[in-house]
């Protein structure tokens, strides 16, 4: 079998154990490494003038608390929305459901440059490296943006298990509710 369709499959393999864990953490103990995590980021990241933060969907580590956090403080706050293969910066604004079924901003995309990106993941690995959902589209932003490029998730998504291929991007730190990891790139 050709290398590149076993990283594929490996790949898949572990989007789905990390998805199948993420899934069973207890709500309970969820909702607490959530505030962690938030209280976390606001410490580490939080003097920062602009944010491009996903909206969490699933079971993902909660957004809707830090985007509120940072609204709050007056900060910039984008969210992204899918057009064509690319993502885009959208201000925060009303949301409407998106191509995946994941809440997207209306209005204009902003082309501007912003100081950290919050990204989604399964897991990520010791040198940064992002398992996403695998369509690149949070690679191809980071390919094309200057930003700081944070992943935030549960202190289980942090592996050994990942590889990384020549167009994955990786994050420069990643927050869980047990701390900051970062990254050198």
């Amino acid at each position: 079998m050709p290398r590149s369709l076993q990283m594929r499959q490996t790949k898949q393999q572990l989007r789905q154990k990390f998805i199948r864990e993420r899934a069973a953490l207890p709500g309970d103990m969820r909702l607490l490494a959530d505030k962690k995590i938030l209280s976390n980021f606001l410490e580490e990241f939080g003097g920062a003038g602009s944010y491009f933060i996903y909206h969490s969907f699933n079971a993902e580590a909660d957004t809707s608390a830090l985007i509120s956090a940072l609204l709050g403080c007056g900060r910039a706050v984008y969210l992204p929305r899918v057009e064509g293969d690319d993502m885009v910066a959208v201000p925060y604004g009303p949301l409407k459901e998106g191509r995946f079924g994941i809440p997207e901003p209306c209005g204009e995309a902003y082309r501007g440059d912003i100081e950290v990106t919050v990204a989604p993941l399964l897991a990520v690995g010791a040198d940064g490296v992002r398992l996403g959902y695998g369509g690149g589209y949070y690679d191809r932003y980071f390919a094309r943006a200057h930003t700081l490029r944070v992943g935030i998730g549960y202190d289980f998504q942090f592996t050994e298990e990942l590889f990384s291929e020549v167009w994955d991007m990786p994050l420069d730190a990643f927050v869980s509710e047990s701390g900051v990891r970062r990254f050198v790139r």
